[in-house]
């Protein structure tokens, strides 16, 4: 049960559309600033006087220290409030912000990042509970959640385009301070629009040794993820994060079967319909996740392309999930969910397949097109899932819920990243020994063999790029057929019921 407002329309908020663009806002100004930062690196490396690999461990920290607190935040949405969350997490990201705009040195940085992370992983739980508990009819809860939803994609396309223009006309510190103003307007519109809303079950105490168990082994969980590859994935280093991993999960595990008031609620996972949306989404955000990151990569080492312009290749994508996103949530109620998950997920596979026929004469609309399909099939089928999730869960603990969902697409985009990378650089050396088996070259001076290796190694790193784009989309469409094990009915009195 939640607490409410009287609203004098039907039980509908007449401001709700208002804390939609508000959570849209803060949810954008958090994903923005990830995104812009890796393009900072370079800058941040020659003024600190660092390597690129000390420098890693700016994105490292982060993506940790945010992996860690999701389910914190969650939780404490629940329970003493999801707009004093929200606030709290908005105020925390500014001050962070203001911090690593005056960074003086690398651990400074690392420091003020990993306060930034803290705050901003309190927006997705609260933002989801807070938008599924204003938005409390199936229909309109879709479509909102849809929307919001759309605004991490758009985050990803518009932080290269508006942070490489801060960055050369401004400098590095300007991608931070820039949160300040754009921030304080989203303060002020989640002081003023949001409604304060708790669970009428009372908290007594706080799940802390669940919360240090599961903060540890998602530490290095994501940090062997996001390492391995450097460290190399069967390294003493790695399998002792594998074995940290492991042994807190289970530590955990049974910390929370036995408490009253756990920070995760195993029982979510025994509702069949749950853990489908969950395993669907982590297929499709691996899938995605894994494929997309080469695509800037591809783009610019082949094709020649600069940083902004590659930023305006995806332009289009933002377009196609900001479109798709409502639409797919304007089936709720007309179409079982788990046809459009499914046909909506086929569709992002198939947009991912078609990456595979890149080379190096390829041209804009060779990556815009297939970006477009991926982004409006996985819009589609956004809404129904958030949707879903909200629908199932009890009110009372929405924010927990929506801390494992945030949860599993993080991590489903870092095991995207590692596994994708690795098949990537395994194929490269694969096809080099094969290609250069089965051919031949009739000259034999200096100039002539450079460029017979040369495009031995080119043919083999494009080639590679198909494999992994190939793969990535067979995972994809597995996760489509998937889809058909979420079964959804129709309850008497209310719009969607999930079983």
């Amino acid at each position: 049960m939640e607490t409410r407002e009287n609203f004098p329309t039907g039980g509908k908020d007449p401001m709700r559309w208002w804390i939609l663009v508000t959570v849209i806002l803060g949810t954008f100004l958090g994903r923005l600033d990830q995104t812009i930062v890796n393009l900072a690196l370079p800058k941040i490396i020659d003024d600190f006087k660092i390597t690129v690999t000390a420098a890693g461990w700016i994105a490292t920290a982060y993506i940790l220290a945010n992996a860690v607190f999701v389910p914190v935040w969650g939780k404490l949405g629940d329970t003493i409030g999801r707009k004093k969350v929200y606030i709290l997490g908005f105020v925390g990201f500014l001050f962070g912000s203001a911090l690593a705009g005056f960074a003086w040195n690398l651990t400074s940085m690392i420091f003020f990042r990993v306060i930034q992370a803290i705050a901003s992983s309190a927006d997705y739980p609260t933002a989801m509970a807070i938008l599924a508990v204003t938005f409390n009819e199936g229909k309109d809860r879709a479509q909102a959640l849809g929307l919001w939803s759309s605004s991490f994609a758009a985050a990803s396309v518009f932080g290269p385009l508006i942070g490489g223009n801060l960055i050369d006309t401004f400098g590095w510190r300007s991608i931070f301070l820039v949160n300040i103003p754009v921030g304080i307007l989203g303060l002020f519109m989640a002081l003023t629009f949001v409604k304060e809303s708790v669970s009428e079950r009372k908290t007594r105490r706080f799940d802390w040794w669940g919360s240090i168990t599961l903060g540890v082994a998602l530490a290095t969980l994501v940090l062997v993820l996001d390492q391995g590859s450097v460290w190399g994935w069967t390294s003493s280093t790695s399998a002792l994060c594998y074995f940290i991993t492991i042994f807190f999960s289970l530590i955990f595990i049974l910390i929370e079967k036995k408490t009253s008031e756990p920070i995760v609620d195993l029982q979510f996972f025994k509702i069949k319909v749950f853990s489908n949306v969950l395993g669907n989404n982590f297929v499709v955000f691996m899938g995605m996740m894994g494929s997309v990151f080469l695509i800037p990569i591809f783009a610019q080492t082949f094709l020649g392309y600069n940083a902004t312009q590659t930023g305006y290749l995806f332009i289009p994508m933002a377009a196609a999930l900001m479109i798709a996103s409502p639409l797919g949530g304007s089936l709720t109620g007309q179409v079982e969910p788990r046809y459009v998950i499914a046909a909506s997920t086929a569709v992002a596979g198939l947009g991912i397949y078609v990456f595979s026929y890149l080379d190096p004469r390829s041209g804009p609309l060779n990556i815009i097109i297939p970006l477009a399909i991926m982004a409006f099939g996985m819009g589609f089928g956004m809404a129904q899932r958030t949707n879903i999730i909200a629908s199932v869960i009890p009110k009372e603990e929405i924010g927990s819920a929506s801390a494992i969902l945030a949860l599993a697409r993080n991590i489903a985009g870092a095991f995207g990243i590692a596994v994708f990378g690795t098949i990537l650089t395994n194929t490269i050396g694969g096809n080099v020994l094969s290609i250069a088996q089965n051919s031949r070259v009739n000259l034999l001076n200096p100039e002539t063999y450079r460029q017979f290796v040369g495009l031995i190694i080119l043919k083999a790193q494009v080639s590679a790029y198909g494999t992994v784009f190939k793969t990535a989309s067979i995972l994809v469409l597995a996760g489509a057929a998937a889809a058909f094990w979420i079964r959804v009915k129709e309850k008497a009195g209310e719009k969607v019921f999930v079983e």
